[in-house]
């Protein structure tokens, strides 16, 4: 069972490929607490993106497990309360993480609106005036409810990315999971995205973020991970790991990246 505050334990994760030759992931251990603002920063191929996709199983790790509310996910069968062996059923634990991408991933021939609602109205049930309804005043809390009725190409990158982050809301997740969220966007663009994650993190959503953006992880970060081969090499509260890192990998990457 999950104590204290714990909502994802990594324990002992490793991703290869190539029959070992490459160690995306070379045991990494963490607990995400319910409430962190979790910072994931490194060079390119540190294995950042692959830990983070590994958290709802998007990458299937070669070794570990990955404890989600109590129960490893890594594991195809899991026991109910009852003492029942039951099939896990990972697409229920993927529904309480939400997940936005560089790339946004909307549907074209849909409106923002339709975009919005299609996931909670399917997958959760939910009732179809009842989720538009919560969809228009997700978008008025993101400055976009004038664009409900718009398609995706009527849409700048930045308003594409706040849509996507709205649109993982919108089947309110225990955590959301930002996977380089302003990589792919105009710097202008940049901004506005960082606002909405940090008004995100400042109501207490639970956040992973595998970032550039090292403002953002110094300023809105409660914890930010240092990765570099695929191993996790340091780890602390931001004023530590940009005020004084101890690793030489971690004091090299900033000297670049500062």
């Amino acid at each position: 069972m999950v104590t204290g505050d714990r909502l994802i334990q990594v324990q002992h994760v490793k991703k290869h490929y190539n029959h070992g030759a490459i160690k995306a992931l070379d045991d990494v251990s963490v607990d995400i607490n319910k409430g962190d603002v979790m910072v994931v920063i490194g060079p390119s191929g540190s294995g950042k993106s692959t830990l983070l996709r590994s958290l709802n199983l998007l990458e299937e790790p070669t070794e570990g497990s990955i404890l989600f509310d109590g129960v490893d996910i890594t594991q195809k069968y899991t026991v109910t309360p009852e003492g029942k062996k039951v099939k896990l059923d990972i697409n229920i634990h993927r529904q309480k993480m939400g997940m936005v991408f560089q790339h946004f991933n909307l549907f074209p021939h849909k409106t923002i609106l339709q975009n919005m609602t299609i996931a909670p109205i399917k997958v959760k049930g939910m009732d179809k005036a009842q989720a538009e309804e919560k969809a228009r005043a997700l978008l008025a809390r993101v400055g976009l409810e004038d664009r409900a009725d718009a398609y995706p190409i009527q849409l700048s990158g930045g308003q594409k990315q706040r849509i996507a982050i709205v649109r993982a809301l919108m089947m309110e997740p225990e955590v959301m999971l930002f996977d380089e969220p302003t990589s792919a966007l105009d710097p202008e663009m940049v901004g506005e995205v960082l606002e909405v994650m940090k008004e995100l993190a400042a109501s207490g959503m639970t956040m992973v973020v595998v970032t550039h953006e090292m403002g953002f992880a110094r300023e809105v970060g409660n914890r930010v991970l240092f990765m570099a081969d695929g191993r996790l090499l340091e780890e602390g509260p931001p004023q530590q790991i940009f005020g004084n890192p101890q690793n030489p990998r971690l004091q090299d990457f900033l000297s670049k990246v500062l």
